[in-house]
C-alpha cells in the first residue's frame, strides 16, 4: 500500500468546502452556550430558589453524558415532540421543512451552555470576596458588582478553559456527519468513499482541524496576553 500524495491536495481542495458548515456548528452553539452558561453560574453562585436544582441537574446530565447522545436524542425525539404538538393544537408544523443542521446547533448549544457555565462558575469563585464588598463599599448594587466588577475578572481568568472548550467544539463538530450534516469529516469521508483513498481524504481532513486549532490557540495567545497587560495597567 502507498499513499497517493497529489491526492492529499485534491481532496483538501475539496473537503475545504465544508469548513463554513464546520464553523457554523462550532461558533454558534459556543455563542448560545456562552450566553445559557452565564445564566447558569450565576444560578448556581448564588443558589437562586427553585432554578438551583434545575440548574445543577441540567449541568449534570449534560457534563454526564456524550455529546452524540445529545445529537442523536434532540434529531430523533425534538421532531417527533414537534409533531404532537403541531397536531394537537394545529400548529401547522412539520419537522421535515426544518434544515438537520437545527437539530445539530440546539444539541451542541445545550451542551455548550453546561461546559461553560461550569468554566464561568469556576472564574467567579476564584475572584475575592473583597472585590465584592469594595463593590458595596462604593454603593454598587450586587448586579453592577457582577457585571462591573467580577464577570470581568472570571472571564479573563478562564481564557485557557474557553480555549479549550473551542478546539473541543471544533472537534466535536465532526460527529455530525453522523446525522448526514456534511462537514469536513463528513466531507472527507463521501471523498474517501468515492475514490476509496481513505487514508489520504482523512489526513487532508486532519491537516483543515490542525490549521483551525492553531489559529484558535493563536488568538487565545493574543487575547490573554492583550488582557494580562490590562489588568497590569499597561499597553499590549
Amino acid at each position: 500500500m502507498t499513499i497517493d500524495i497529489p491526492f492529499i491536495w485534491v481532496a483538501f481542495k475539496e473537503i475545504i468546502k465544508a469548513l463554513p458548515i464546520t464553523l457554523i456548528i462550532t461558533i454558534v452553539p459556543l455563542l448560545v452556550g456562552f450566553l445559557i452558561g452565564i445564566v447558569v453560574a450565576l444560578v448556581r453562585v448564588f443558589q437562586m430558589r427553585f432554578l438551583y436544582s434545575a440548574a445543577n441537574a441540567y449541568v449534570s446530565f449534560f457534563r454526564g453524558t456524550p455529546i452524540i447522545m445529545h445529537i442523536f436524542v434532540i434529531y430523533f425525539g425534538f421532531p417527533l415532540l414537534l409533531d404532537q404538538l403541531s397536531e394537537k393544537f394545529d400548529l401547522g408544523i412539520h419537522t421535515n421543512s426544518i434544515p438537520i443542521i437545527s437539530f445539530v446547533l440546539i444539541a451542541l448549544s445545550l451542551a455548550a451552555g453546561a461546559y461553560l457555565s461550569e468554566i464561568i462558575r469556576s472564574g467567579i469563585i476564584s475572584v475575592s470576596n473583597g472585590q465584592m464588598e469594595a463593590a458595596y463599599s462604593v454603593g454598587m448594587t450586587k448586579m453592577q458588582a457582577m457585571v462591573r466588577i467580577i464577570l470581568p475578572q472570571a472571564l479573563a481568568q478562564s481564557i485557557p478553559n474557553f480555549t479549550n472548550v473551542t478546539i473541543g467544539f471544533l472537534h466535536t463538530s465532526s460527529i455530525a456527519f453522523l446525522v448526514s450534516e456534511k462537514e469536513v469529516t463528513g466531507a472527507a469521508n463521501i471523498v474517501a468513499s468515492i475514490n476509496l483513498k481513505f487514508l489520504e481524504a482523512f489526513i487532508a481532513a486532519g491537516m483543515i482541524y490542525w490549521g483551525l486549532t492553531i489559529i484558535i490557540e493563536g488568538l487565545s495567545y493574543l487575547l490573554e496576553k492583550r488582557v494580562t497587560a490590562y489588568n497590569r495597567g499597561g499597553v499590549s
